[in-house]
């Protein structure tokens, strides 16, 4: 595929930068946001609820994902009512398990059945993806991440994890799996050729969504002007034997 505009998977931004968010927001490729706490911690955000708050004031008309950061299950549902409360639009990320390794299948269940929009996210495995599709309402919205840049990480191939991904979640119609943390702009097309419904994708990677199409002679060209320059502009040379006669 050589054009952004024929793809199905829709795009999610992910961050936690506020001006990046709004200029994201400006972007109509853009359909969604999510961060998590670790990328609001890095953009030094000291008040969890209000930086929320003020995302969702300035998009009113867009899913975002706002996390829960409770670790027993309990607590995780009452965080969770909380933040779904926040706004129309907010969708209440799961992890898939605490950090004592409890599978949080409770957790998902009782916001799915209350209505609630969740966003089960750390999933890896597709015994994972079985769980969580048995949780979730059929009836309620709900997305499922899945860290297909990360299983990539780990050596093994995303692709044909995220294309059974979508087979299994399909029992849940009104669910809608992620392609998270992709680790460049191959990885939307892949996305899409799986049937990912969504991708979330950094500041970084969107930003080389003009290099879709283009012509690779005139690219090769341009990345040899841009070694030329700068070996150039560095004042580099080597010592040859051409060099050498000539100095005699």
């Amino acid at each position: 595929m050589d054009s952004i505009s024929r793809l199905r998977v829709k795009i999610f931004a992910d961050g936690a930068d506020f001006d990046g968010i709004l200029r994201m927001y400006a972007n109509p490729l853009i359909k969604g946001f999510t961060t998590n706490p670790t990328l609001m911690r890095k953009a030094g955000i000291g008040d969890y609820e209000a930086f929320a708050r003020k995302v969702l004031a300035a998009i009113p008309d867009r899913p975002i994902s706002f996390e829960v950061f409770a670790d027993d299950l309990p607590a995780m549902i009452e965080q969770g009512r909380a933040i779904a409360s926040w706004g129309k639009n907010v969708n209440v990320k799961i992890p898939v398990v605490n950090t004592r390794r409890e599978f949080t299948g409770a957790v998902i269940e009782t916001l799915s059945k209350e209505g609630v929009a969740v966003n089960v996210t750390a999933v890896m495995t597709l015994d994972q993806v079985r769980a969580v599709t048995a949780k979730l309402a059929a009836a309620t919205p709900a997305i499922v991440s899945v860290f297909a840049g990360r299983i990539a990480d780990t050596g093994r191939d995303p692709v044909p994890h995220m294309a059974e991904a979508v087979k299994i979640l399909a029992a849940r119609p009104k669910a809608e799996l992620i392609w998270a943390s992709p680790r460049e702009l191959l990885n939307i097309f892949q996305a899409d050729a799986v049937g990912c419904h969504i991708i979330t994708v950094t500041n970084d990677v969107l930003a080389k969504l003009s290099l879709v199409g283009k012509d690779l002679n005139a690219y090769s060209l341009e990345t040899v002007e841009m070694f030329y320059r700068d070996a150039t502009a560095a004042g580099y040379s080597i010592a040859t034997a051409r060099a050498s006669a000539r100095v005699a």
